[in-house]
């Protein structure tokens, strides 16, 4: 833990159809945050699912008492899940984590460090890091290099990464960068990271190490089209319409 950190952290989780690990990956979120000496909460947010996660959410609210669980009737999207879970935080900091654990959360000590070393208001795990280490397929890769070529050329922001799960966040940042976000899928990190730079915060990166647990994801040929025009969508805003001013 970083020496001058105090307060209460706000833990994020948006889930979709994860009945198969997500009771044993909230008891690994809870140990963690637990044995790092946080005081902290969980706030998992069920988007929709189709199978049993609301009810394994329900058997894990029986043992862990910091954890909140939400429930959306219909799968919106995760930019409108973490908006919808960010409504009941009571953290000074907000941490964004996916639900099947690619990411562990113990990293998010080096993202503190980096936090108060670089005096940041953001720290966004980078899989464009020198010091991050990638288990997770080539094609996954491939799209996400693609993206950061794009959002360079159209946004030119300070960063090399912009989709990786694993976020920490001051609370005010998003307090006041949410209710610009319209994005509720894959395109809303960028939408929140455009809008935070835009809005004069400092954003770090942090390095990830990133085991995919599945071999081929959820990205498909509709999801990276729907990506594409919601950036569009964004650039169009940030500096057509200048909605975001």
């Amino acid at each position: 833990m970083t020496k001058t950190f105090f307060g209460k952290i706000s833990i994020l989780l948006p889930a979709y159809n994860e009945e198969g690990h997500i009771f044993e990956n909230i008891k690994e979120v809870y140990r963690t945050f637990l044995d790092l000496g946080y005081n902290f909460e969980i706030i998992v947010l069920d988007d929709g699912s189709s199978d049993a996660t609301f009810s394994e959410l329900e058997k894990a609210k029986e043992l862990f008492p910091e954890l909140q669980i939400k429930k959306n009737l219909s799968n919106f999207g995760k930019g409108r899940a973490l908006k919808k879970a960010f409504r009941y935080c009571k953290g000074d900091y907000v941490v964004f984590l996916d639900s099947d654990m690619d990411l562990h959360p113990l990293q998010i000590k080096t993202f503190f460090d980096i936090m108060e070393l670089d005096n940041a208001d953001v720290v966004i795990g980078s899989k464009r890091h020198p010091n991050s280490v990638l288990n997770y397929p080539w094609h996954r890769r491939l799209v996400s290099s693609i993206y950061f070529f794009l959002v360079k050329i159209l946004f030119g922001l300070p960063i090399r990464d912009t989709q990786t799960g694993l976020k920490l966040f001051k609370y005010e940042v998003l307090a006041k960068a949410f209710p610009r976000v319209l994005v509720k899928k894959f395109a809303f990190d960028l939408e929140l990271l455009v809008n935070i730079h835009h809005l004069g915060y400092t954003i770090a990166e942090a390095p990830v190490r990133v085991d995919s647990k599945r071999k081929f994801g959820r990205i498909g040929v509709n999801s990276i089209m729907h990506t594409f025009w919601d950036t569009l969508a964004i650039w169009y805003r940030m500096y057509i319409l200048k909605y975001y001013d």
